[in-house]
């Protein structure tokens, strides 16, 4: 069992109490499990158990409210089972870590987003994208129209379109120069430290683009790869070109050279597929020139793109 469904388990388990001892503060809240850890993408497995797992769920209410009805919540919490399905509970105060029991909606999204919902490209791109993926990752199991489901549906709106451009553009450039150019190079010149780097980053903007592709925010990057399979677009070339950068070792990297250019090829048709570039072949640099004609914000049109995060 994931933690992702014992969460939902032990909340079913949990309502019926909650409803008697909360009332209608319980049809207030949110309830549901997203935040920071493994469980919370649904990546969790035996190994993630040594640390931070059990039965748990977040009820989220707005900060006034929650600071009103603290003793209230409180009081119903120490009611609740200390353990469920063969696991103990993380609800108890010392267990909770700031990241499940009663929360404040505000305090909660200020911590992954650092200030108000993000409007402009700019403020958009100044927020680390796997914190993105924390805020908008995990399942809510109740909501009752409150501001904590608001604030995450105005997130999985995803970025603005010139914003998803200027990124994909910049990702295009990333695997050009770091797989398409650098990392044959290192390895004609004997650097297999530099060719590991190379690798590394091309890497990264693949899963970025991919991720870019399907509109979801990139995760830290222990997960990004793992999640990416379940992506409905792109994956499979990905999860194949990322598994032969992961076993095939700089002495033999000639062989990675072909693959890094049919990924390249797949991310050329599907853009000009897609109607974002006209160019043909599978230089991707050429293609990031294309995408970034689509652009018209100044301020994206200025940004170093082979820097962009």
């Amino acid at each position: 069992m994931n933690g992702l469904t014992l969460a939902r388990d032990f909340y079913a388990h949990c309502r019926p109490l909650l409803q008697k001892e909360l009332g209608e503060l319980l049809e207030q809240a949110c309830v549901g499990l997203v935040g920071e850890g493994s469980e919370c993408f649904g990546l969790d497995d035996a190994q993630s158990r040594d640390h931070d797992f059990g039965p748990c769920f977040c009820l989220w209410l707005d900060e006034d409210l929650l600071t009103t009805k603290q003793a209230k919540l409180e009081a119903a919490f120490a009611k609740l089972p200390q353990g469920f399905a063969g696991f103990a509970s993380r609800l108890a105060p010392e267990q909770r870590l700031g990241r499940v029991g009663p929360l404040a909606t505000e305090r909660f999204y200020r911590f992954f987003l650092g200030g108000p919902v993000p409007k402009t490209s700019l403020e958009w791109l100044a927020i680390p994208e796997d914190q993105l993926a924390c805020a908008t990752n995990g399942e809510i199991f109740e909501d009752h129209e409150t501001r904590f489901g608001q604030i995450r549906a105005e997130l999985l709106r995803y970025y603005p379109r010139e914003l998803v451009l200027t990124k994909l553009a910049a990702r295009c450039l990333q695997m050009a120069q770091a797989g398409q150019y650098n990392y044959p190079r290192s390895l004609a010149r004997g650097e297999n430290a530099a060719a590991f780097f190379a690798l590394a980053r091309f890497a990264e903007a693949a899963l970025s683009f991919v991720y870019l592709v399907n509109g979801r925010f990139m995760p830290f990057y222990k997960h990004a790869a793992r999640l990416a399979r379940s992506l409905p677009l792109l994956a499979d070339p990905l999860n194949q070109v990322l598994t032969s950068i992961a076993t095939t070792a700089a002495s033999d990297g000639e062989s990675l050279v072909e693959e890094i250019e049919d990924f390249a090829r797949v991310c050329a048709e599907y853009l000009r597929a897609q109607g974002l570039s006209q160019k043909p072949g599978n230089w991707l640099w050429d293609q990031a020139g294309a995408i970034m004609q689509n652009v018209h914000d100044p301020h994206l049109r200025r940004q170093n793109l082979l820097r962009l995060p």
